[in-house]
């Protein structure tokens, strides 16, 4: 992939259904403010991008996290964890977006939003355990879709005049609700760093990753920021904060049933794709870290006829239903933006601690804004991303600490037998 596929692929992986299927609950906290609240996550994800550039610019290589977080630390507990995160992660995303498909399907057929989204679930897995391949131009179709319902949105938000006056700066629970939308909407700017796990597949990587990775981030921001202050323009923060398929109801205030109907397609379209994107890399997670060792060594077994991790395909089946039934898409979306968080915390260390430890490595590209070798932008990174950290329901963080406390377990339950390749 060349800079416009790769930056394209970004695009579409940050797009995805995040901002579909979260609008609502973002409006719900944070009221016309929900805007500085996608303002206040860009920045955050530019962060968490300008680090993910300078490391993969100098480790561009495929187990991105688990790579950089390794050689800044030199230690294998560290990036296990961190790996395990990551497929986590994947698991969780299935189950949040699906209950946004959930949503929207609700528009065409009365069934409870759950049982829609275990069916997509079941449904796109048996397509995973089939067989999939997806390459660049596909990618790069989906996000243009997509980005086509957030288009018409801004287009119609902005060509037609509100009835009233509108204040974009009334917070219904002031500061703390902004943060508190801040912190859910960051699951719409998850996706970014999953490019740098396409390294090994990209034209001139030291160069076209960065790149790739701040213009994609800058992109979506922008069609963010656009999109909140379209949605409010059209309908009220409190209708927009009922809604379980919040863009539809938002294009249908606006242009009747025909927007309607048109926005709930293009939803449908990109949480099913998100969806399957997510199920197809949590099964080749779990089947990379099996055939690597790092993982009990049925994980990676292939079925005989369909060349599909079979055995990985079931259990992220299994446990995506799990989440699903958890119902509440704002607890399973902070549970994905915790993990996230804690990542993220990593990588901007990682930046910081490698400046030091491996100062005479050639960086392609380096995080600007720096006294002497220490770069103040990852600094800034990692404050951010322990703040949000803090900002969890007590029941959000428990889950975290408990999908890492059993990732732990698993490290040293591996570790003992011989036939791993884990050690320190």
């Amino acid at each position: 992939m060349g800079l416009f596929h790769l930056t394209m692929y970004g695009v579409g992986l940050i797009l995805g259904a995040g901002i579909y299927v979260l609008i609502g609950e973002a409006a719900g906290f944070a009221g016309n403010s929900m805007w500085i609240s996608f303002l206040l996550g860009a920045i955050v994800a530019i962060f968490a991008g300008l680090s993910y550039a300078e490391l993969s610019a100098l480790f561009p290589k495929a187990a991105a996290e688990y790579t950089f977080v390794k050689n800044a630390f030199k230690n294998n507990f560290f990036g296990f964890i961190i790996g395990w995160l990551t497929a986590i992660t994947s698991i969780i995303v299935a189950a949040t977006v699906s209950l946004g498909f959930g949503g929207y399907l609700t528009q065409f057929i009365d069934l409870p939003i759950t049982i829609g989204a275990v069916f997509l679930i079941i449904v796109l897995s048996i397509v995973n355990f089939i067989g999939i391949k997806e390459s660049a131009w596909a990618n790069t179709i989906f996000a243009l879709v997509t980005a086509g319902g957030l288009v018409l949105i801004i287009f119609l938000g902005f060509s037609i005049e509100p009835v009233e006056t509108i204040d974009y700066f009334e917070a219904p629970n002031g500061i703390t609700g902004i943060i508190l939308a801040f912190v859910l909407i960051f699951f719409a700017f998850i996706g970014f760093e999953d490019m740098a796990n396409v390294a090994e597949e990209v034209r001139k990587p030291k160069k076209t990753i960065p790149r790739a990775i701040i213009l994609s981030i800058v992109i979506t921001a922008i069609i963010y920021i656009l999109v909140s202050l379209a949605s409010i323009r059209i309908l009220n923060w409190e209708d927009l904060a009922a809604s379980s398929a919040p863009l539809a109801d938002v294009a249908h205030s606006a242009i009747g049933m025909n927007g309607s109907v048109t926005l709930s397609l293009i939803a449908l379209f990109a949480t099913a794709s998100t969806v399957l994107i997510t199920l197809v890399a949590g099964a080749r997670i779990l089947y990379g870290m099996a055939k690597s060792k790092s993982l009990p060594e049925f994980l990676g077994r292939v079925h005989a006829k369909t060349k599909t991790p079979w055995i990985a395909v079931i259990a992220i089946l299994v446990t995506s239903i799990g989440f699903a039934f958890v119902g509440d898409i704002v607890i399973i979306a902070n549970i994905v933006v915790f993990a996230v968080v804690i990542t993220f915390a990593a990588i901007n260390l990682a930046v910081i601690v490698l400046r030091y430890t491996e100062p005479v490595l050639e960086r392609p590209f380096r995080v600007p804004v720096n006294i002497g070798k220490f770069p103040i932008l990852p600094l800034f990174g990692f404050g951010t991303t322990v703040y949000m950290a803090l900002q969890f329901e007590v029941e959000v963080v428990l889950v975290g600490l408990a999908i890492i406390g059993i990732g732990s377990v698993l490290y040293i339950i591996l570790k003992r037998r011989k036939d791993f390749m884990i050690s320190d």
